[in-house]
């Protein structure tokens, strides 16, 4: 069913453009993290700097989403996302060119990663805010599902698109290809721009005392709407602490397979791969799915997150974490499609301002995790993932618990969103 409700969105030109761009992009994307985190480390042969060269990528995302809401709002257009697109492709195209071994090289890749982080934490809230008025109010829960999937696919045939252009090119060579990506995303988004401004000029053509006039709307604050809708507070928080505990598994799967189950390489691909496999079965099912309310759904999507996490850490044989690994997969896009639905339901600036906010959060969250679990994981893996595991199923449950008595206080439910519904 969700198969064919996304075959219907792709006959939709604007969806189909902007979903092939968005597939290439995730493409570029996991050739850019392959690219940063082997040439940091094959430069130093240290794993402290290649966090520290995860951190460098997240900084922007914190300042610009804690200081810079009026800075966010000023590329709210197709067209403005178009020129950081450029702005994004130079950069990486680039950095083959002044990229040499030793501490010079490593000062210009880490300079250029701030500068692709700064560029991409001012594209991405601006590309989810605009991305639902694409479609009608009825198919936005399937077009962010859409763009889901072009992540869900490539968790699948990333890392071996990845070994396969190896072959022919080098690491350091990945950045260029990922800029060809940002190029074609650029493309893509100055003809979303011309369609956007061609289908408003029709609509005022055909209906020009129901079209109002184009306003530059201010930048959102935050703490008002927030306030005004505590089920989205407690989701956003949530997601925080879905990030936070999220970094066990990225540095600590690994280690967790060898110490516990003997596992090498082998094992470990499989481990993603069953992950890959459950979010995009999972993917396919929320994408038109309406499962109830939005926040019970959310929580539950985490809570079982949370409960796979626990599993990890007692798992005693490699085909239980390969069933762990699908079912916290199934639970991935549940949490990611419902929570941008929900947010998706506010008017522009508002679900600009939010999406921002989410991004702030979590990232600030993700970059926490991987400072703090790697040391949790050395010191003993099994029960850093099964601490991780409470820890991220009791924050699931307090929100739906403390969401359901909210709901039932007239004075503190949320109040009707004013923009679309979903």
């Amino acid at each position: 069913m969700a198969r064919v409700g996304y075959l219907q969105l792709l006959r939709k030109r604007p969806v189909l453009v902007l979903w092939s761009s968005a597939a290439l992009s995730v493409l570029g994307d996991r050739l850019y993290g392959l690219a940063v985190m082997w040439v940091v480390y094959e430069s130093t042969q240290s794993a402290k700097w290649m966090g520290v060269a995860a951190v460098v990528e997240s900084i922007p995302y914190i300042l610009i989403g804690t200081f810079g809401r009026d800075l966010v709002a000023r590329f709210s257009t197709y067209r403005a996302l178009g020129w950081l697109d450029a702005g994004r492709a130079v950069a990486a195209c680039v950095l083959p060119v002044l990229w040499s071994p030793g501490g010079g090289g490593l000062a210009v890749l880490l300079a250029l990663v701030f500068v692709l982080g700064t560029l991409g934490a001012l594209f991405g809230p601006n590309l989810g805010a605009l991305v639902p008025d694409l479609v009608e109010p009825g198919k936005v829960r399937q077009v962010i599902g859409l763009l889901d999937l072009t992540t869900r696919i490539a968790a699948i045939a990333g890392p071996g698109a990845v070994g396969l252009i190896l072959l022919a090119v080098s690491e350091v060579q990945l950045f260029a290809l990922d800029g060809a990506t940002f190029a074609v995303s650029a493309v893509a988004m100055w003809w979303l721009h011309v369609h956007v401004r061609r289908t408003a000029r029709v609509a005022a053509a055909t209906s020009p005392a129901d079209t109002p006039p184009p306003v530059d709307a201010p930048a959102a604050a935050a703490w008002p709407v927030l306030r005004r809708h505590p089920d989205v507070t407690l989701g956003i928080g949530l997601h925080g602490v879905g990030f936070f505990v999220a970094a066990v598994s990225a540095v600590g799967l690994p280690a967790l397979l060898a110490v516990q189950l003997g596992q090498g390489a082998a094992g470990y691909g499989l481990a993603l791969a069953a992950v890959g496999a459950g979010a995009l079965v999972g993917n396919l099912l929320v994408g038109n799915l309406r499962l109830g309310h939005w926040l019970t759904v959310y929580c539950g999507a985490w809570a079982v997150a949370g409960l796979t996490l626990f599993g990890y850490g007692i798992a005693p044989s490699m085909p239980v974490v390969l069933a762990v690994g699908f079912i916290a997969g199934l639970a991935t896009p549940a949490a990611a499609v419902t929570l941008r639905t929900r947010l998706s339901e506010f008017g522009g600036p508002e679900r600009l301002r939010l999406i921002t906010v989410d991004q702030t959060v979590i990232r600030t969250a993700g970059t926490v995790g991987m400072l703090t679990f790697p040391m949790a994981v050395d010191a003993a893996p099994a029960t850093a993932f099964a601490g991780a595991g409470v820890l991220l199923l009791g924050a699931a449950v307090a929100a739906a618990v403390v969401g359901r008595r909210w709901a039932a206080v007239p004075e503190l439910a949320a109040e009707p969103v004013g923009g679309r519904a979903s």
